[in-house]
């Protein structure tokens, strides 16, 4: 097998087993699986998927949080032929159990770490029937534990399944508008085009070190998990403890020489105001990556006065297509008036600009962002309602209707082709790169029993960062505390999700039309304004 022969994702650890065995793939906390070992033991936990009944086009849940057997979970459901499903390891329970249960989840790989949390899934939904990564339970339990002591100990050889390009790979769950998650479905062929293409771009090559930075349940990890493997690089699983640390954070940026970084900008900034990196000697890094919210131009210009030897590009793209524009900064952006571009489409995507009845733009005027590219989601789980309006079908031109999908973006091109970034069509913002509906917030605090009227909004500090704020009316004589408000949203909300301030009010701003006023709302929790300090 050949680079240009892989066409499934986890014929990539194969081939650059077959090149370098003896090379590492994923290093984490000081333990490294080299090429060879990462395929052996995704063989043998492949074999164990199969033996547990795991059929192709399943949905095998990984519900662990940051390790070495990580990147072996996620290669050993592929090679079993099963569709990965990351399942945030700090979500709450709740919508933990949703994933589950919505796309048919039946058997679970789970690590030490959260070992007990997987096991109290397995409980609660009935069609789990095997967890692999906990020890052995009772007898009285209707499912199966199979350790990883046992799976190391499996036959090594693959299992003998079919899989084609266009079966399913992965399918990552995000924000729904209305309260409820939604899964994305990626094909090996869309992974894999990501993968090739990144790697194009950005000239990954086996001497590079990914520092992974985002946990699995975010897109961004796609880089490190598939890019990296694809040409035979090495990723860097950093520990979730570091990335709390800007301190320790540079530290390891230093000591694992690392050559590639991805991630959102709040983790830079970080970086920048509190990592001490101008202690460090980050000279390995040749290329800086980032995206998911904008980037405030006065830390990347530092950022980029302490990393001189690095690249910085800003990339863009809606987990549905993995990222689809990139634009290499210059020092001359920092100063502009307008925002750091996202740039132009790679290779084989292209962009359309449209009104809201789906004609084209002038050049200079803002639009909604429709991309179509090889990278491109299959759609979503089970959700043909959305389905039908994520994607414009154009069939103007002769030939095959082309599609592209809608991102809720707005942007407009410049004279010489690159785009920016205006802002979301719908409710949609990121949080620390985190895609979050503001309507799904407030359809969760609505749903309180003395919550009669629920309202979030965004608002940025100084600093550019993301607050997100609810305003919340009482149902008659109601009493509850903004604290309790809170802690009963986060057992339904991931922990990026809660709000972080919540305002008890006896009235709420509204238009001449009778509803919310959610500008205004904004604008009085914003910089300056007075209304969170009310009641809090």
């Amino acid at each position: 097998m050949n680079r240009e022969a892989v066409t499934l994702i986890h014929q990539s650890i194969d081939e650059s087993a077959s090149r370098d065995p003896s090379h590492e793939a994923f290093r984490f906390d000081g333990r490294a699986l080299t090429y060879e070992q990462l395929v052996v033991r995704a063989n043998r936990l492949a074999r164990v998927l199969v033996d547990e009944g795991v059929r192709p086009g399943d949905r095998v849940g990984i519900y662990m949080t940051k390790g070495i057997e990580l990147p072996v979970a996620l290669y050993g459901a592929l090679k079993a032929g099963a569709a990965y499903v990351p399942i945030d390891p700090a979500a709450p329970p709740a919508r933990a159990r949703f994933i589950v249960e919505d796309c048919g989840v039946r058997h679970l790989i789970t690590s030490a770490s959260r070992e007990r949390r997987a096991l109290a899934l397995a409980n609660d939904v009935p069609a789990v029937c095997a967890v692999i990564g906990a020890q052995a339970g009772s007898d009285e339990t209707r499912y199966r534990t199979i350790p990883w002591e046992a799976v190391d100990a499996a036959d090594v050889r693959p299992p003998d399944v079919a899989v084609a390009d266009q079966d399913l790979a992965y399918i990552m769950y995000t924000s729904g508008s209305t309260g409820v998650p939604k899964g994305l479905m990626h094909t090996h062929a869309s992974g894999l085009s990501y993968a090739t293409r990144s790697a194009q771009t950005y000239g990954v090559d086996p001497t590079d070190r990914l520092g992974n930075h985002s946990p699995l349940h975010f897109d961004m990890s796609t880089f490190e998990y598939l890019t990296g493997p694809l040409r035979g690089a090495t990723t860097v699983i950093i520990p979730e403890e570091t990335t709390l640390f800007p301190v320790s954070l540079g530290e390891l940026i230093e000591r694992e020489r690392l050559t590639f970084w991805y991630s959102v900008p709040l983790a830079l900034i970080q970086l920048v105001t509190r990592g001490e990196i101008e202690r460090r000697d980050a000279s390995s890094l040749r290329w800086v990556l980032f995206g998911g919210e904008p980037f405030q131009p006065k830390y990347l210009w530092r950022l980029m006065e302490l990393w001189p030897r690095a690249r910085f590009s800003n990339v863009y793209g809606p987990a549905e297509v993995n990222q689809c524009t990139h634009y290499h900064v210059q020092r001359s952006d920092i100063g502009s008036s307008e925002p750091i571009p996202i740039g132009t489409p790679w290779a084989d995507a292209e962009c359309l600009v449209v009104e809201a009845d789906d004609t084209p733009v002038p050049k200079g005027e803002a639009g909604e962002l429709l991309v179509r590219t090889p990278t491109m989601m299959q759609g979503y789980w089970a959700r043909p309602d959305l389905n039908r309006t994520a994607f414009f079908r154009e069939d103007a031109l002769p030939g095959p209707a082309r599609m592209f999908y809608r991102t809720g973006d707005l942007v407009r091109e410049r004279e010489d082709g690159q785009l920016l970034f205006l802002g979301r069509k719908d409710r949609q913002i990121k949080v620390r790169g985190y895609r979050v509906e503001l309507d799904e917030i407030e359809s969760v605090l609505a749903s309180l029993e003395e919550v009669a009227e629920a309202a979030a909004v965004a608002c940025r500090d100084e600093e550019g960062h993301v607050t997100i704020v609810a305003a919340v009316l009482l149902r008659g004589q109601e009493h509850l505390s903004a604290d309790s408000i809170r802690r009963r949203a986060s057992e339904r909300l991931p922990p990026y999700a809660v709000p972080e301030r919540v305002d008890i009010r006896s009235s709420f701003p509204r238009t001449p039309t009778g509803k919310t006023d959610r500008r205004a709302l904004a604008n009085m929790y914003g910089p300056g304004g007075r209304g969170i300090l009310e009641r809090t």
